[in-house]
């Protein structure tokens, strides 16, 4: 896929406005994709007519004004506008209670206000709508439309509502027309399979089905409905006319065609953007351009207008790079429909069904459906599903924004309780938010615990209220009154201390709480005798051993959140992308400091985070090359630290001759001569100073691996020297030319 170059004004920076159209820079670009764009354009907006019961002129209208004047204006310069998919549905039940004339002026009246949303920023907001909500209308669209374009290649007439269509189903079964079957089966298996044929990409898929479809219609004799165009079609265009009917049934139906027009567009922009590198779109303007472009196609007899996910993706894969694709699409359609037009007579109806039977299928994503079910999103969308389909567009979305409501009311309140027996006691265990709707069932659990025991109140909570704190701290004060023992244990959060006012003896971590796999053990263990206000947690019996209790902390309340990941670790191995060599000190932790996690270091500790000479120690040595030459590591990083009890021995002496200690630092003399160096960071104390050059030295020292050296002389690997320090919790570079520490960039100051 060709992407478009981003576009920034300057470092850091994009623009929204999109780029120009610059005809010779970009032309050679974007000319074959408007090609693309029209050949896909033309077949889509003649089954949306089609589906829709309006003139087929109607849909090529829109498209033209969709590429021209959305294109021209619009805020995402990447999408591509036309007949509006998303409001097949509305715009067939409006065609019906009101006539084509009549829906054309709903169409322009729905595009001013399309324009007054814009101007008044409003656009961002349609996004805060719930993803299962948003995707739960697609989806009923999606089902709408295949059921009605299903009845078309039976060969019956669509209806007006989705049940009607259904209804009518086992009727146009047992009535099938032959020929309908045949050609919408061609179209059907085209735009299934084209995808899988090499090379098959240089033409859209709606276009070559179109294709087949009336090859076979013409090569069969077969005796179907095709286009009917009329003799002259831009004579014959349907001017806008005021609709007849009740002033609330009007304004709802222009709010309606605005709202879904406008939410397919913004979706469809966002949903682009996210297959480029070029500018972002501006929502707002994107939406003003939407509502002209509704306005100008009402006024000209066209059908609504909207971008679309299918046209701006295939603009993408195109290789467009600016918005003069867009525009260029919209005069092929006029050249063709004006010079062509007979050819579009050819093409049978039932060939334009089963391409937009397809297609709205599409809208049905089972990877969308499965993440919704991942997160416990399914119940608003099966909702808003069924609410289109039985009620309508608007009433499905009501319907599936009233479950997503009542469902986040539900999380917020509710909380999990769970009562565990223990050999030391009894655990009750908190999950959710506490609120005082939950209040009494809470208490009702905590009273069953039998009477004098030692309980441990483990909560994970996001939010505490206070009848929820004075629940608690009631049942606490009576429990331990009659001579039971309760620790509260706040994993996340300290909302139960903040209600306390944090008073003394019941704050056991830092002001700002740690998460358990960053904290040390004391931080919420009891590992200091005598100290009440930690917490013992679950061990096997008389087991006091602080690493035992963090591995049942671990299994308890890690181990769920890592399994997943760790499951697909198990079964494609290892595959780190850096070899880190630090110190054994156990206040150095490299998961920490560089943010990673299972699977991304390959890491060596010793004293001193030292890298002996080649052929002078074989454990450091063996980790080096297996880095380098079967993991293929990318980068190896040296790592030293501040308050280095190696350094410290090093210049202040300390160990003693003939020890194992003594003869493993020997490996340290060509870092001793180095910090005698002139160059340095002379503002840092001794021992630091000489952990600096260490680093440096150790660098040097990687090089006299020849698997190492030539990997980096290939430029395959790459060195890095790195500095922590403890106290102030920072990492440096580390300079080997100049034996100095170097702050950290951010990305923007690269």
């Amino acid at each position: 896929m060709n992407r478009p170059r981003s576009n920034k004004s300057h470092a850091g920076e994009h623009t929204t406005a999109g780029p120009p159209l610059r005809f010779p820079a970009s032309l050679r670009f974007d000319l074959p994709a408007s090609f693309v764009l029209f050949l896909l354009a033309v077949p889509l907006s003649l089954g949306v007519a089609a589906a829709t019961g309006a003139p087929l002129i109607s849909g090529l209208i829109a498209s033209v004004v969709g590429g021209v004047v959305a294109g021209l204006f619009g805020g995402a310069p990447l999408q591509v506008s036309g007949a509006a998919t998303g409001v097949m549905v509305v715009t067939a039940g409006l065609v019906l209670d009101y006539g084509w004339a009549a829906t054309a002026a709903i169409t322009l009246a729905a595009g001013l206000v399309q324009i007054v949303l814009g101007v008044t920023k409003v656009a961002r907001l349609a996004l805060s709508l719930s993803p299962a909500v948003v995707h739960g209308m697609l989806a009923g669209i999606g089902i709408s439309i295949a059921l009605g374009q299903l009845v078309i290649v039976l060969g019956g007439h669509v209806h007006a509502t989705t049940l009607a269509n259904l209804a009518e189903l086992p009727a146009e079964l047992r009535g099938s027309h032959f020929g309908s079957v045949v050609v919408g089966a061609v179209a059907i298996a085209v735009m299934l399979m084209w995808r899988r044929i090499p090379r098959a990409a240089l033409v859209p898929a709606p276009l070559a089905a179109v294709l087949a479809a009336t090859a076979t219609a013409i090569a069969l004799r077969l005796d179907v409905s095709t286009v009917d165009l009329p003799d002259a079609p831009l004579t014959d265009v349907v001017l806008p006319r005021l609709p007849d009917g009740s002033v609330g049934g009007v304004a709802l139906a222009v709010v309606t065609v605005a709202l879904v027009a406008s939410m397919e567009s913004l979706l469809s922009a966002v949903a682009v953007d996210k297959l480029h590198d070029g500018p972002r779109a501006d929502l707002d303007r994107e939406l003003v351009a939407q509502g002209a472009a509704n306005a100008v196609s009402g006024a000209l007899g066209g059908l609504p207008v909207s971008g679309g996910i299918i046209r701006g993706s295939a603009n993408v894969a195109a290789g467009a790079r600016t918005r003069a694709a867009t525009v260029l699409h919209g005069f092929w359609i006029v050249v063709f429909v004006v010079a062509l037009g007979g050819l579009l007579e050819l093409i049978p109806l039932a060939g334009l069904a089963g391409v937009l039977l397809v297609v709205g299928l599409r809208l049905v994503s089972r990877n969308r459906v499965r993440k919704l079910a991942q997160h416990g999103e399914i119940t608003p969308y099966v909702g808003t599903v069924a609410g289109v389909l039985v009620f309508g567009l608007v009433e499905g979305v009501l319907i599936g924004m009233a479950i997503a409501v009542l469902r986040s009311l539900y999380r917020l309140t509710h909380s999990t309780v769970r009562v565990d027996e223990e050999p030391d006691g009894w655990r009750v265990s908190i999950r959710g938010s506490l609120v005082f709707l939950g209040v009494s069932r809470l208490v009702r659990e905590l009273r069953r615990i039998p009477l004098g025991k030692r309980v441990v109140l483990e909560l994970h909570i996001d939010f505490m209220d206070h009848a929820a704190f004075e629940a608690i701290d009631d049942w606490r004060g009576g429990y331990q009154r009659l001579g039971g023992q309760v620790d509260v244990d706040e994993v996340h959060d300290t909302w139960f201390r903040k209600a306390i006012g944090g008073k003394p003896g019941l704050r056991k971590t830092p002001p700002s709480p740690l998460p358990r796999w960053f904290a040390p053990w004391s931080h919420w263990q009891r590992t200091r005798p005598g100290d009440a206000a930690d917490v013992v947690l679950p061990t096997q019996r008389g087991d006091t051993d602080p690493m035992i209790r963090g591995m049942h902390e671990f299994e308890r309340n890690s181990a769920p959140l890592v399994r997943p990941f760790l499951a697909e670790l198990a079964a494609r191995g290892q595959r780190p992308q850096q070899l880190f060599i630090t110190c054994a000190d156990s206040r150095v932790v490299p998961n920490l400091i560089t943010s990673s996690g299972p699977g991304d270091l390959f890491c060596v500790r010793n004293i001193g985070n030292l890298v002996p000479a080649s052929g002078t120690e074989d454990s450091v040595g063996a980790a080096i090359e297996y880095a380098v030459d079967v993991l293929g590591v990318g980068t190896i990083a040296v790592c030293g630290h501040s308050h280095c009890g190696a350094m410290s021995a090093l210049v202040n002496g300390g160990t003693r001759p003939g020890t194992a200690l003594t003869s493993w630092l020997r490996h340290a003399d060509p870092s001793l001569i180095r910090f005698h160096e002139p160059a340095g960071s002379h503002d840092l104390p001794v021992v630091e100073r000489l952990s600096v050059a260490n680093v440096a030295q150790q660098l040097d020292n990687l090089l006299t691996y020849p698997s190492v050296r030539e990997a980096v002389n290939a430029g395959a690997l790459r060195l890095v020297g790195m500095y922590f320090d403890i106290s102030a919790a920072r990492v440096y570079l580390v300079n080997p030319d100049r034996n100095a520490l170097e702050p950290l960039r951010t990305p923007a100051n690269h």
